[in-house]
């Protein structure tokens, strides 16, 4: 899919199924022609009329609203039309094929929304952030994704690259007019402007973290010993009894995993089997099933019982933990000890005291998991996704090389880094991007955005 080819361009922009409305969206150069041959004339723009939308025989297909945009102040920057008839999947599909016959074709997925960014409606941005708004699964997620829709996220890093022009045009004039050389090592313009586009660029990388958490949320695993209560501990957490909990060591022989949203966090919780050595073929393979859920999970809950003291087994599991893989220990069972409740203070990993059964620190669990995520203060933030924050990430390490090239006053190869900052800076807004980027990302978009 390329950008305006020059079609005509129809879908439904409701969902299918039975409803009181269905909206058909109809957006590029012929919609003129196909108002005045479906309801007889071009409406008055922006205005709602009541009408009747006809087939070739002049049949009455449907009858309901139309809305005309003009262009360029449309969603997509084109002439739009869309007609609000009744919600049936028949009436929609008679009007769409009438629509197809007039010389429109089908849209594919999500582009109006990528002719509305190559139109210049909107940067590429605020164009994910219309399906992350449509598939938030939170408040706190909707209201991110509204932020990245009205532009935050986008006029934040067009900051960024602002800051990083400015230090370019600085750098590669006094390469270009070695008369008026510098020393990029001491050169208090370079200095500064490095220091403020790193603290900008870290403050910029934190937010896109917390965006990307409330977005696609956090898997968090649930391992252990056989009955120390993690089935118990994923039931507290869902709310219902999601798993089967019993006094039999070994009941969990496979994952569960249940998608929570905790106090506004996305959360998938995988409850495995109990971490021990077996003669048993089916907890063998229920062990092995569960390290490899900690494989691709973002943190480990270990849970232990109060009563007993760190053991050889716990700091072994602890050892076997992928590099780079962090772990949280839950005391579980504290109402059968003295073991205080909620965080344990200045321990290492984190410890947490709670009872699975009454519910007791379960709310010092729910806060440590927000502060994990980057939530306890998140109100402020914006959609985003994997690859803003791996851009971001790449244009935090050539500012870094930028950085060491400035002190060995190497400024033909600082310019080079920064150019590079630039177009990671890019890639997220859509000033630079592939075609083939283009595509993976709209093909994901409903059909009418």
């Amino acid at each position: 899919m390329t950008g305006n080819d020059g079609d005509t361009i129809v879908a439904r922009a409701t969902p299918p199924g039975r409803g009181g409305v269905a909206v058909v969206r109809v957006s590029g150069p012929r919609v003129g022609a196909l108002a005045t041959a479906i309801i007889g004339s071009l409406p008055v723009p922006r205005r709602a009329t009541f009408t009747r939308f006809r087939g070739a025989d002049g049949q009455v297909l449907d009858e309901g609203l139309a809305l005309y945009f003009p262009q360029p102040g449309s969603f997509t920057g084109e002439d739009v039309l869309e007609l609000h008839g009744h919600g049936g999947d028949v009436v929609v599909a008679r009007l769409i094929q009438r629509l197809q016959a007039l010389g429109a074709r089908a849209a594919q997925p999500g582009e109006f929304s990528r002719r509305a960014f190559i139109n210049g409606r909107m940067d590429l941005s605020q164009a994910e952030a219309i399906a992350d708004l449509i598939d938030a699964r939170s408040e706190a997620a909707a209201r991110a994704a509204m932020r990245s829709l009205a532009g935050e996220f986008g006029r934040v890093v067009h900051a960024l690259v602002e800051a990083t022009t400015e230090l370019r045009v600085h750098v590669e004039s006094a390469i270009d007019f070695p008369d008026e050389a510098i020393d990029i090592a001491s050169d208090s313009a370079v200095r500064d402007g490095l220091a403020r586009l790193d603290t900008e660029l870290e403050s910029t990388l934190a937010s896109a973290h917390r965006g990307r958490a409330l977005r696609d949320g956090m898997q968090v695993v649930i391992i252990g010993d056989p009955n120390v209560g993690k089935s118990t501990l994923l039931n507290r957490l869902a709310g219902e009894d999601s798993a089967i909990v019993t006094e039999i060591p070994g009941t969990t022989r496979d994952t569960l995993r249940e998608d929570l949203i905790i106090d506004g966090m996305p959360l998938q919780v995988v409850d495995t089997a109990g971490l021990r050595d077996s003669d048993d073929a089916i907890e063998q393979e229920g062990v092995r099933r569960a390290w490899q859920a900690v494989g691709h999970c973002d943190r480990v809950l270990l849970v232990t019982e109060a009563a007993t003291a760190p053991s050889a087994a716990e700091a072994r599991i602890l050892a076997e933990l992928p590099d780079g893989l962090d772990a949280t220990v839950i005391r579980n069972k504290i109402d059968l000890s003295d073991h205080a409740a909620g965080l344990i203070p200045a321990t290492e990993p984190p410890c947490i005291g709670v009872s699975a059964t009454t519910g007791e620190g379960l709310d010092g669990l729910r806060e440590h998991l927000r502060s994990l995520m980057g939530l306890a203060d998140a109100g402020g933030d914006y959609s985003a996704r994997q690859r803003h924050v791996d851009a971001l990430r790449r244009a935090g390490e050539h500012l870094a090389t930028a950085q060491r090239q400035a002190d060995a006053g190497a400024a033909e190869l600082m310019a080079e880094e920064l150019a590079h900052l630039q177009t990671a800076l890019g890639e997220i807004t859509g000033e630079v991007s592939s075609d083939d980027l283009l595509g993976r990302i709209f093909s994901t978009f409903c059909i009418g955005k």
